[in-house]
Formats: C-alpha cells, sequence, structure tokens
C-alpha cells in the first residue's frame, strides 16, 4: 500500500523568527498556532509529507518504531542539526509538570500559578523599563573558574555582551568521571529537588542567582518551594547566557522567565517559553527529521546511486544511437528502453535521498553513530545514551566520542557498502514504497519519450 502518487517529501525548513503571541495558543507563524497543528487531521499532517502514523506526539509518546523512535530523533538533534538542547527542555517540562501534578495540595500551594495577568503585566513593566544587564561579580566568576559554566577568557555575561556565535562548537562535554555526580533525568526527584550532590547545588543555585542580579531581579529565599533547586539547575544549564544548553530566547524573553520563576516554581512560569521550544521542535525539527530519515543511504551511498543511474541513461543513449546508425530495424532501438529505465529510476530514487538496491530489501544503512555501538565498551555506550537524555546534564557536544574517529579512518568504498539493518517502521517502509513508484512512473514516462524520438530518426545504414 502506498500514499498518493502526489506526495511529496516534507520540505527542508530553516529557522525562522517566531512571534510569540499573549493568547493561549502561543507563538505563530504566518497565522498558525501550535494548538492549531495539535488538532490537525491525518489528512492536513499528509499534506507536509508527514502521516498522522509519524506526527511529533506519537513520536514522543513511544508510538513508533526504529528509526523514527524519540532516541532517533534526539540523535538527529545532536549529530545533524545540533539544536538537541529543545528536545532535552521539552521532555524535562513534559516530566516536570507529572511530577509537579503529583505533588500534595499543601506543597502545590508553596508555588501558585504564574497567571497570564502577571505574564502580560511583567512583560509590559520590562517593555517601559528594560532592565540593564549587569556584569557578574568576581566571587561568581572566581566560582565558575575552570568548570562548564566559564570562559577561561570572559565571565558568561560579559560573553553575551561581546555578542556569542550562535553556530560556535559548544563546550566539550565531560569526562566520565564527572557524571558520578550527575542525576540522569529518569531518576525520581525529592520533594525539594535535592537528589544533587552539594557541591552541584550550590554551583548552580550561585550561578541562577548571577543569572537573577544580572537580569535585576530580587530573588525572594523561597526555600521551601517544591523544586527550587531543581529550577535553580535549569536556569544554569538552559538559560543563563553561554550555558551549556542554552535555549535560543530573546533577552525579553529571558528577562520575562526569570521574573516569573523568582516569584513561583510553578510549571506555568515557562509558559511562553515552552510554547517557543514546542513551535521550533514541531515545523522544524521534526519536518527536517522525517525528511533526513526517508532517506536509507548514507551520502556516499547515495552519491554512488547517483553515478549509476547516470551511466545508465548514457548507456541507453549509446545504444540507441549505436542502433540508429547502422542498418537494423526501427524495434531494435527499443532495447535502449533497458538502460533508459534502470538509469531514470535509479536517478529519481536517488534525487530523493533513496537507493533502490536497499529499498527492493527494505534496509537503511546504519548511521556512523550506530556503526560503533557495539563495538565500544558497555560503560561508553551508556554513557552516550546518559549524555542525550539526561535532560539536566551538561553540553551537546560529542567531537571526542569514538566513532567520530573511526568513521573518519574509513575509507570511501566500505562507506558506500556500510552495513545495513531492517526498517522497522511500517509508516517510512510505505512513504519509501510511495517515492519509488513515483520513480518507476517517471521512468516510465521519460523511458518511452526518449525510445520515441529514437524511434523516429531515420536509419544511418553506416555499418
Amino acid at each position: 500500500m502506498v500514499y498518493s502518487l502526489a506526495y511529496r517529501r516534507p520540505p527542508h525548513v530553516e529557522p525562522r523568527r517566531i512571534s510569540t503571541a499573549s493568547g493561549d495558543s502561543g507563538p505563530s507563524i504566518d497565522g498558525t498556532t501550535i494548538d492549531d497543528s495539535r488538532d490537525s487531521s491525518p489528512d492536513s499532517s499528509i499534506n507536509y509529507g508527514i502521516p498522522d502514523a509519524l506526527s511529533f506526539d506519537r513520536i514522543i509518546d513511544g508510538g513508533t518504531c526504529p528509526p523514527c523512535t524519540t532516541r532517533d530523533f534526539m540523535n538527529y538533534l545532536i549529530y545533524i542539526e545540533h539544536a538537541a538542547e529543545n528536545l532535552q527542555f521539552f521532555l524535562w517540562y513534559k516530566d516536570y509538570v507529572r511530577r509537579f501534578d503529583l505533588l500534595s495540595q499543601n506543597e502545590s500551594k508553596l508555588a501558585p500559578e504564574w497567571t497570564r495577568e502577571q505574564a502580560e503585566a511583567q512583560a509590559l513593566a520590562l517593555k517601559d523599563n528594560p532592565a540593564p544587564m549587569k556584569s557578574m561579580g568576581t566571587d561568581a566568576a572566581a566560582i565558575f573558574k575552570g568548570t562548564d559554566f566559564a570562559n577561561p577568557k570572559a565571565t558568561v555575561v560579559e560573553l553575551g555582551k561581546a555578542g556569542s556565535n550562535p553556530f560556535g562548537t559548544p563546550p566539550m562535554t565531560p569526562k566520565s568521571g564527572d557524571h558520578d555526580s550527575i542525576a540522569p533525568s529518569e531518576y525520581p526527584w525529592s520533594d525539594s529537588g535535592s537528589t544533587l550532590r552539594s557541591g552541584f547545588r550550590a554551583t548552580h543555585n550561585k550561578r541562577a542567582a548571577g543569572a537573577y542580579e544580572a537580569a535585576d531581579v530580587k530573588l525572594q529565599p523561597f526555600t521551601i518551594q517544591p523544586f527550587r533547586e531543581e529550577i535553580s539547575r535549569i536556569i544554569s544549564i538552559y538559560v543563563v547566557e553561554g550555558a551549556p544548553r542554552q535555549l535560543n530566547l530573546s533577552s525579553k524573553e529571558r528577562a520575562g522567565l526569570l521574573h516569573a520563576l523568582a516569584v513561583t516554581t510553578h510549571p506555568t512560569a515557562f509558559r511562553h517559553v515552552i510554547h517557543t521550544v514546542e513551535w521550533t521542535l514541531r515545523h522544524q525539527a521534526h519536518q527536517n527529521f522525517i525528511r533526513w530519515t526517508i532517506c536509507n543511504g548514507n551520502r556516499p551511498r547515495v552519491i554512488f546511486a547517483r553515478g549509476l543511474g547516470i551511466a545508465g541513461i548514457l548507456g541507453g543513449i549509446l545504444a540507441a544511437v549505436l542502433i540508429v546508425l547502422s542498418g537494423a530495424g526501427r524495434g531494435w532501438r527499443v532495447l535502449s528502453a533497458i538502460g533508459f529505465g534502470i538509469g531514470i529510476a535509479t536517478l529519481v530514487a536517488a534525487w530523493k535521498g533513496m537507493c533502490v538496491v536497499l529499498h527492493g530489501m527494505h534496509h537503511r544503512h546504519l548511521r556512523p553513530w550506530e556503526l560503533f555501538a557495539e563495538e565500544d565498551n558497555a560503560s561508553s555506550s551508556l554513557e552516550m545514551k546518559k549524555d542525550s537524555f539526561d535532560t539536566l546534564g551538561s553540553s551537546n557536544s560529542y567531537e571526542d566520542q569514538p566513532w567520530v574517529a573511526k568513521y573518519d579512518k574509513r575509507n570511501l568504498i566500505r562507506k558506500v557498502f556500510d552495513r545495513e539493518v531492517w526498517i522497522q517502521e511500517p509508516a517510512l517502509r510505505q512513504i519509501q514504497d510511495t517515492i519509488f513508484c513515483q520513480a518507476l512512473l517517471g521512468s516510465l514516462v521519460l523511458t518511452a519519450i526518449c525510445v520515441g524520438i529514437f524511434v523516429a530518426l531515420p536509419k544511418g545504414n553506416f555499418y
């Protein structure tokens, strides 16, 4: 079974500026809101090249098979798009809302809801009286010196003033020994959010205090609010200028979030920020991920397939020309259709990122980070898994992972004929079947035109 022959792959979405609406639906582009995308029907989602079976919600909820799982999505954002912080923050927020709802009524009352009226009033106040960014104090700079949270040449706030490069390589991930003090996100937090060791807890608290001070926010000592220490770590990892997983927030969004978090730890304090993050995931990262996943071969294999397609077309042209120049009958010229048909079908499929040989077996190439997973020891594999899904971990740098150097040393021939694995996701196989049928149909039409042209030519009778 295939989709409509008019099916088109999801277009590649470049980063776009989004506007944060004051209504319930949050950010919007071209009049479309997040709630609109959530409520869209399967028919409307397929218009973007993504069937309902591969929707964003299905992937996040674990309703898909490899290579379209949440882990595959995370790997894509880390290794291809280099923007995994959005998904990591989104997963943390979903878990945070769940854990906050499990609190007793007495505990939840300690963190009142951050209403929309408060948010709008705070936004107007920031608009009328923007808070100047303050430099980090010498004491705070000394605390962060030599850690992931400090630059050897400048403090975090000073880097923000100088203008940080959004395309620069993030700080390197700490060594395996450093992860002993990190509590993975799947481990339950205590009511006070105190699963962190005291040293890291103090560091994150002081860094969060520095962020409040830089945004001219007066933080009250609400130590009895639930998850206050966890919120401090979130600020130091995702919100502060130069943070290891800094979210792409404007200065107004950052200041508004810090003002809200200074008052309460209720999940509604993240309302506008989570809308921005979710919009980016749904309408940019998700579409690009599905488009990338449709490709069943690595880049060397796809280029090789394109070369084979061109060679097949050239072979068909050569055969047709030789037959036309000879004294053979016109019927023999139809033999050139073999080269035209195979070459055009292979080229069209390869142009959409598919290798017809791999598709015939419903196989795909293993990704570079998957190739050496079994060769690496168990501790390294566990560390890589822990790094990406530890939503309260450190940076997303991967340059020091063992597979990078190993794959660079791999010769071109081995890359073309890399290891393969069966595609488990039915919806993805259905998309690839549709593209293959489109390639066959296009090849049939173009082959008929090309062969018809050569059949119409008179005999050469040169030999």
